[in-house]
């Protein structure tokens, strides 16, 4: 047995983690540049998304995890004699990767036997949520601490995400799309696709309106599945929403309708939460997609 920890990028509630017997390390959110405060603990995601609907000239930041707070977690169940299977947002995007292993080096000089696993996820907010559910799934059915680490890493290059901005402001500002191609797709009034695969972040095309993005973020989920085979419940699919939690409900019914029409025969069970500010500081407060993962299953 053994336990497993994660970073708040992958946008599971605090009652979720409670739920799942998981521990999250939160990421820090500033509003002004100077002040931070802990990611769901002390700033609530609803609160941070109403700041940026409220003050669109601001941009937020976000900074990683500390070192210490990984050391702090981690010495807990070291202490308690518990092995540890970390899981971290992206390295492409993010510099939580080297907190947590740092930490472990620290944590492993006062307890040299014992078992910290860290996991550079390649994946954000819904597909690192999905990668988080598949290792509790594994840890559940008595899967070992190898044996989960062998998979994940085997399969966290099936992690995908499809989805669109309200506009590229967000983007441009953080360095992620040009400027030149920016403006000119926000002056046209064309919304941005963005593709998330490999751990970062490109660009998916574009479409002509916000109901033809949603079509277009189904189109490529659809296109994903005929590529990797099988039927949606050999996944992990989870919709994200932002700031508007009406839209992300109708993208979901949506999702599900159209995979159930395409898989008669499948229960096409898709998942469905907020996308938290790790990713929102790129994105701006109306992102709107889908992810998706290959699900473990218990071999017979």
């Amino acid at each position: 047995m053994f336990d497993i920890i994660t970073d708040s990028a992958c946008d599971l509630t605090l009652d979720t983690a409670k739920q799942l017997g998981i521990e999250v390390v939160p990421f820090y959110v500033s509003l002004d540049g100077e002040h931070y405060r802990k990611e769901g603990l002390e700033i609530p995601v609803r609160d941070f998304y109403q700041f940026m609907v409220d003050n669109p000239a601001a941009y937020p930041k976000t900074s990683l995890a500390s070192i210490e707070d990984f050391e702090k977690a981690f010495r807990a169940h070291a202490e308690a004699g518990r092995a540890v299977l970390c899981l971290v947002f992206t390295g492409k995007m993010s510099g939580c990767v080297g907190s947590a292993r740092n930490a472990r080096d620290l944590v492993l000089e006062d307890y040299p036997d014992a078992r910290i696993e860290v996991i550079d996820s390649a994946a954000a907010t819904v597909t690192e949520s999905t990668m988080v559910e598949n290792a509790v799934a594994m840890r559940d059915a008595g899967c070992t601490l190898d044996e989960t680490v062998t998979w994940l890493e085997a399969e966290k290059s099936t992690n995908q995400i499809f989805f669109t901005v309200g506009d590229l402001d967000y983007l441009i500002k953080g360095g992620r799309i040009g400027k030149v191609t920016g403006r000119a797709a926000n002056m046209l009034g064309l919304k941005p696709m963005i593709l998330f695969k490999e751990g970062e972040i490109f660009s998916g095309g574009v479409a002509r309106g916000r109901q033809k993005s949603f079509e277009k973020a189904l189109e490529q989920l659809m296109n994903y599945l005929d590529a990797h085979g099988g039927t949606p419940d050999d996944y992990r699919i989870t919709v994200g929403y932002g700031y508007d939690a009406d839209e992300g409900k109708r993208l979901w019914m949506q999702t599900r309708a159209a995979l159930r029409a395409k898989y008669p025969g499948a229960q096409c069970e898709v998942g469905l939460l907020q996308i938290g500010c790790t990713i929102a500081v790129h994105t701006g407060p109306y992102a709107l997609g889908m992810g998706v993962m290959r699900r473990w299953k218990k071999q017979n």
